[in-house]
């Protein structure tokens, strides 16, 4: 095969620089594909490459975060404008880039306009030659605007997990392209943005008898232990087309859940013992590779802190988003059901839940969104008598991670909080849940909703059974029906959510998508009284 017939045959949507080789089906043939240090094995440069694309993130206040990865020491560029011939165009001067970071680089740009559509350019210039530049790769944001200018963003979460990674038959990640084509302001990733638990083997049959095929890197071929192999993983995702285009037309806010480390992640724990983990049996630096990868390769304001991942963004009068981490501080995976409050009990943890408390009453936006990776009264287990999750299948007062919960609520209820709207992800299928206090067991809070979504690229379940304490009812729910389980993406199967805020009315309207865009269920809430008709009814 030559590199016209590669091409042909969809290869070159599959390249990207990193180590070893991928191996996949393209265009119905088996075909490796090698990736090298400096680029794709048939493409051969001594320019700076930029193979992965270009992302941003965090936007908000006039600011972003715009990510680049090259293959050598080099200084970043970037260049903006808020016209497509990036005439006027401003430059900014980015970091030195280096093999400390596994040569991504990220920049933050400041200054940029109230709702502007803002086209950038990012350039590489090797250091040790400043005359070799890269050539520029090119993306485009959505400012955050003011009252005149609705707002419209999509979220999910669960990228190839399973053992369903990129199929070129099946398109790659094509949800990515979905979401793509219908032009949202920006995209909420609620987390397991990689699984780095979850090897892949070039082909799987699915629990519907369905053929899968992947392409296969040697980071993917095994679980992730070292820090070079936790950055596979976000190479490998990256190696999809649809998901690069994606990245360079859609600024993303990125939270993690526990798949980027480990499955049932938490800081307290400190041996891990499966027998796949040969090299790193201690799970504070499996912990810590995992986490500095992520930092890495996701676009994020807060990169040079290491303390924390929980953050908030104002995304005009109209919006803004409160990003939680619901990992890096909570307590040991337990019965769950202590009656007081410990250090076994936390999920948010004292300093999070208390800065969550603080943001959402000083807020002056019309709607709050908390992004959680887990939903608030979905049973989750980790094992047969632990749970993963806040909710501890035990109908009544809250008990273990539920204090937690009851204190945030009941703190928003007396600061006479408004308009909070829960996002999340993580159990594999989508829907809408209304919280009221007539039908809880803890009943000091507001009225709110949640919505789920996921997976993007992932096997689908459910559904989870609910916890009543907080009340909650199933308004809608999409998940497979019958026994069978872990359905792969051909299945059609895999959601997103896309949110709507009319900048007249302020009225708020969440649309649960599924894999090829079409509305499956719609939720219209009025600002002013938080309920629809078919939460009363």
């Amino acid at each position: 095969m030559d590199r016209r017939t590669a091409l042909r045959t969809g290869a070159a949507g599959l390249l990207a620089v990193g180590g070893g080789v991928a191996t996949g089906w393209l265009g119905g043939s088996r075909w490796p594909v090698s990736i090298v240090g400096r680029g794709p094995a048939f493409v051969r440069s001594d320019r700076p490459g930029c193979a992965q694309g270009v992302q941003s993130g965090d936007l908000g206040e006039g600011r972003a975060v715009v990510w680049g990865r090259t293959d050598r020491p080099c200084r970043m560029w970037v260049d903006w404008s808020t016209r497509a011939d990036f005439e006027g165009a401003q430059t900014v001067r980015g970091p030195e880039v280096l093999s400390t970071t596994d040569f991504t680089g990220q920049c933050l740009v400041g200054a940029l306009p109230v709702g502007a559509r803002v086209h950038y350019r990012v350039r590489f210039e090797d250091l040790t030659n400043p005359r070799n530049e890269s050539e520029p790769s090119a993306g485009q944001l959505q400012m955050p605007g003011d009252t005149t200018r609705a707002v419209r963003f999509f979220w999910s979460g669960d990228t190839c997990g399973q053992g369903f990674g990129i199929n070129p038959e099946f398109g790659g990640l094509r949800i990515f392209d979905t979401m793509r084509g219908q032009t949202p302001d920006f995209f909420v990733h609620c987390g397991d943005v990689v699984y780095a638990d979850g090897p892949l083997s070039e082909s799987v049959t699915a629990t519907d008898g369905s053929l899968w095929r992947n392409v296969v890197t040697e980071a993917k071929a095994k679980v992730a232990e070292s820090l070079d192999e936790f950055r596979g993983q976000y190479l490998y995702n990256l190696l999809d087309a649809p998901l690069r285009r994606f990245n360079a037309e859609v600024a993303q806010l990125v939270i993690g859940d526990d798949h980027e480390i480990v499955n049932d992640w938490d800081p307290r724990e400190r041996v891990f013992k499966p027998a796949r983990y040969k090299n790193v049996p201690q799970m504070p630096q499996l912990a810590a590779n995992a986490r500095r990868a992520f930092r890495e390769y996701v676009p994020m304001r807060s990169a040079q802190d290491r303390a924390t991942l929980y953050r908030a963004r104002r995304m005009g009068p109209l919006c803004e988003v409160m990003l939680t981490d619901t990992r890096a501080h909570r307590g040991l995976n337990s019965s769950n059901v202590q009656k007081t409050q410990s250090d076994t009990t936390r999920y948010w943890g004292d300093a999070q839940r208390t800065w969550l408390r603080d943001r959402l009453v000083r807020s002056t936006a019309t709607w709050k969104f908390v992004i959680a990776a887990q939903p608030l009264s979905l049973v989750i287990r980790n094992g047969g008598i632990a749970f993963d999750g806040i909710a501890n299948a035990k109908a009544g007062p809250p008990l273990g991670r539920e204090h937690e919960l009851a204190w945030l609520l009941g703190e928003l209820k007396r600061a006479g909080v408004r308009n909070v709207v829960w996002l999340c992800a993580d159990v594999h299928y989508t829907a809408a849940h209304h919280y009221a206090p007539e039908r809880a067991a803890f009943t000091e809070f507001d009225p709110f909703w949640e919505f789920v979504s996921g997976p993007l690229n992932a096997g689908t379940f459910g559904p989870n059974p609910l916890d009543s304490t907080f009340g909650p009812r199933v308004v809608f729910q999409k998940h497979p029906e019958g026994t069978v389980k872990n359905l792969p993406p051909s299945a059609g199967l895999q959601f997103y959510g896309d949110v709507h805020i009319d900048p007249q009315t302020r009225a708020l309207a969440v649309v649960l998508r599924d894999l090829e865009g079409r509305a499956l269920h719609t939720e219209s809430i009025d600002p002013e009284e938080q309920a629809m008709d078919s939460a009363l009814q």
